[in-house]
Order: C-alpha cells, then sequence, then structure tokens
C-alpha cells in the first residue's frame, strides 16, 4: 500500500480541526458557566461535617465537564474545606479535557449520539464510583496525613513567565484571536452536523479552515507550554482570563486530538492494517482496558483525550476501556496537588489506577 505522508498528516490535520469546532463550543460554553458559578460556589461552600457530604459535592464538582473543578477541589483540600474522601471522589469522576472530545464528537466518529451516550453513562458511573470510593475514605478514616508545604500559591496565584516584548505580544494576540475566528466560523458546520448535516457548499473553506485551526491550536500550544514558561492553573478572576483560559484549553485539546489521531491512524491503517486490528480488537478487550487505565492514569488531560479519540474513531473500541481511563484520569487537578503534598497525589494516582481497573474489568464482565 502506498503511503503518502502529506495527505496522511493533511487528513488528520482536518479531522483534529473539525474536532476542534466541536470542542470549542463545550470549552467555552462551559467555561462561561464555571466563570458565573464558580464565585458563588466558593462563597456559599462553608465547612460541613457530614461524611456523605464530602464525597457527595467532590463527585459532582468533577463531574463537571474539564479540570477546572478539580482544581477548585484541590483549593478547597488544601484549605481544610473538603475531605480526602471529597478530594478521591472528584478525582475519579473527573473525565477531564477529554469530556469536550465526547461531548464535541465531529463527523469523524461512526455514532455521534452514541458518543454521547457513551459520555452519560461514563459520567453516571464516575459519579457513583467517585461517591463510594470518597465515602469509604471518609467513612473509615482512611485518609494520608496532611502534610503542608507551601507551596500552592505557585498554582493557586500563577503567573506566567513572558518575555515582555513586542512579538511575544503579537503572537500571543494573533494565535488567540485567529482561534477565536476559526472556531466561531466552524461552530455552525459543527452544530449542524450533530444532525447529519452540512454545508456542502463551503466544504472546501471548512476542510482548510479545520487544518489552519489544527496549525495554529499546536503552535499556540507550543509558544505557550514552551516559551512562556509553565503553565497557568490561577483561578478564573475576570471575563477576560476566562475567555483566555478557554482558548488555551482549546489548543491544548486540538493538539493532543492530533498527536493521538497521527498516532493511532498511523498503527491502524499503517503498520497493522484495519482489519486485523479489529481483530485484535475484539480478542483483546482485557489487555486494552488494562492499557486505557494506564494511558488515563497519566497526570494531566492528554492520556484521557488520546484514549477519547480512540474511542470514536477506532470501530470495536470497547466502552468499558473508556471507563477505565475516566476512572484513572485525575485531570490538571493533580498537579496543584502534588505541587501541595506529593503523596496525596501518588495515592490519589495508584489508588485511581486500581478502581480504574476494577471498574472497567465488572463492566466488561457484566457486559456493559
Amino acid at each position: 500500500m502506498d503511503f503518502e505522508i502529506w495527505s496522511f498528516i493533511l487528513e488528520n490535520l482536518d479531522a483534529s480541526g473539525g474536532i476542534g469546532g466541536y470542542v470549542s463550543i463545550s470549552i467555552v460554553g462551559f467555561a462561561l458557566i464555571s466563570f458565573i458559578t464558580k464565585k458563588k460556589l466558593k462563597e456559599k461552600l462553608k465547612p460541613i461535617y457530614n461524611k456523605w457530604t464530602f464525597s457527595a459535592i467532590g463527585s459532582l464538582l468533577g463531574a463537571i465537564p474539564g479540570c477546572g473543578a478539580t482544581i477548585v477541589v484541590a483549593s478547597l483540600y488544601k484549605n481544610k474545606k473538603i475531605s480526602f474522601g471529597g478530594l478521591f471522589a472528584s478525582f475519579i469522576s473527573t473525565l477531564g479535557e477529554g469530556s469536550f472530545v465526547l461531548l464535541g464528537a465531529s463527523s469523524e466518529a461512526a455514532d455521534i449520539k452514541g458518543n454521547i451516550t457513551a459520555y452519560i453513562t461514563i459520567t453516571l458511573i464516575g459519579l457513583i464510583v467517585g461517591f463510594v470510593a470518597g465515602f469509604i475514605c471518609d467513612n473509615f478514616d482512611i485518609s494520608p496525613k496532611y502534610e503542608q508545604q507551601h507551596r500552592f500559591h505557585t498554582y493557586n496565584n500563577t503567573i506566567e513567565t513572558k518575555k515582555n516584548n513586542h512579538l511575544s505580544v503579537l503572537i500571543d494576540k494573533v494565535g488567540f484571536y485567529s482561534i477565536v475566528l476559526m472556531s466561531i466560523f466552524l461552530a455552525p458546520g459543527s452544530i449542524i452536523a450533530l444532525w447529519g448535516g452540512s454545508f456542502d457548499i463551503i466544504s472546501n473553506l471548512t476542510y482548510w479552515v479545520s487544518i489552519f485551526l489544527s496549525i495554529t491550536c499546536i503552535i499556540y500550544y507550543l509558544i505557550k507550554r514552551y516559551y512562556h514558561k509553565g503553565d497557568c492553573f490561577c483561578e478564573d478572576d475576570d471575563l477576560k482570563s476566562t475567555l483566555y483560559h478557554a482558548i488555551m484549553d482549546v489548543a491544548l485539546v486540538v493538539s493532543y486530538v492530533f498527536i493521538a489521531l497521527l498516532i493511532t491512524n498511523f498503527v491502524i491503517d499503517i503498520l497493522v492494517g484495519a482489519q486485523t486490528f479489529n481483530e485484535w480488537m475484539s480478542s483483546s478487550a482485557y489487555i486494552i482496558i488494562l492499557i486505557s487505565a494506564f494511558i488515563g492514569a497519566i497526570p494531566g488531560c492528554g492520556g484521557m483525550i488520546a484514549v477519547a479519540v480512540a474511542y470514536i474513531t477506532t470501530p470495536g473500541f470497547p466502552i468499558e476501556a473508556l471507563i477505565a481511563a475516566a476512572i484513572a484520569t485525575s485531570g490538571d487537578g493533580i498537579f496543584p496537588l502534588i505541587a501541595e503534598n506529593k503523596k496525596d497525589g501518588l495515592i490519589i494516582s495508584v489508588s485511581g489506577f486500581l478502581i480504574a481497573i476494577i471498574t472497567g474489568y465488572t463492566a466488561f464482565i457484566f457486559g456493559l
């Protein structure tokens, strides 16, 4: 089989950009909702003492799409306003940025409605498993000894190290507004595609905009990640900051989606072959569940995004593997937790991984 690398790259750039059109709607929408409700939540959430309440609040916050809620819960835990069980429940129930991949499944996916159904199913399972795990921790006083390390402020009030020159400002603004404009252009097509429609008259333009959106997101993410040293996990104080962080999330998700698509499609179509891969997928579900849990447990959102992309683009990918990855992932909330207390972060990650394997295999055995 002839392999044209340029066509292969363009195809995956188009696919990741198409997903980015959906993802931007979800991320910006939930960012605005979080902005409206966050201050009220922080003002109204008082110290509580019912053990089941902590795990209930933690699991509900974790189920909010994105990583913002887990970062807030990590802050609450640091300030001793929520228990370890509540923290654990939040990290168990979160899907991180992977939720936006499922909510914004593009026409690349075989079954758009099925992916949204999968998101609802996984969210409900995460809520239940998170609540139970958190309740057990609190009810039986399973909690590591809390050790204050006074380093959380580096995440709670992060100031990005920037090179204050005109080129830096120009790149920042051009990248931000370019992603915003291209996302707005792709949004109508993304919405109508949910009902199986399309704008054929501008299909060629949409193709190239999707490609340029992917390229812009990748460049913007790399510049913000490595040129402007340090990721920002600070809390949003105003609407401008909220939108800025939302676009950063869009760039992150699209970049990881492109990498995941590139690797997945290369392995399936080039190295293995679609037919062989599908046969392997059907006969090795237990291995896939284990691998997915391991990938999901990788700190940050990249692992969960990769598994979510594999689920929506790979025929026969077991939903149980997606469940395992979702349970195992802690999203970006794990970073401020590790900065504050490495022991707690390690316990959360390892315990979440073990619960993910048990949950994934249980779901598979009972034929979810």
